[in-house]
């Protein structure tokens, strides 16, 4: 499942595609709104995406993800829209049969979801507002 939505996310559901009883590990990425960033108080986010590229673009980090880790199961489920402190943006789950390619298969994608991906996000604070540039792969590692 690849979903870009207006909707709240439902996180189990994300995480039940993704499940398999073969399973020995499922892992979860749940990225949220904060209320701070460049020690400024976040009011709000606003994400826009070219939703068919995006969707295309997810295919095919996950069909690298499932070609370097054995991969059981996966969903990716992305806001658009404006959305507020506390708010679910993003949801990666994974399903493989052994934790590290879990957790592994799960970084990869969500750090290149956000380097490549057309996704973009606007902060707007009490001050007004920002688009945020796309960072590499290393910096967002760190985020």
């Amino acid at each position: 499942m690849i979903k870009i939505t207006e909707k709240a996310i439902d996180v189990q559901k994300v995480i039940e595609t993704a499940s398999s009883l073969s399973a020995g590990a499922v892992n979860v990425f749940v990225g949220t709104v904060r209320n701070k960033s460049h020690d400024k108080n976040v009011v709000w986010l606003e994400y826009e995406a070219y939703e068919a590229m995006a969707v295309a673009e997810i295919r095919k980090i996950i069909d690298e993800a499932a070609h370097k880790w054995d991969l059981l199961g996966w969903a990716v489920s992305h806001r658009i829209g404006t959305l507020k402190p506390g708010e679910v943006a993003v949801v990666v789950a994974v399903s493989s049969p052994h934790r590290k390619a879990s957790f592994e298969a799960c970084q990869f994608i969500i750090d290149n979801v956000k380097a490549k991906a057309p996704i973009w996000k606007k902060e707007v604070f009490e001050d007004g507002g920002e688009w945020v540039d796309a960072r590499p792969i290393s910096a967002s590692m760190n985020n």
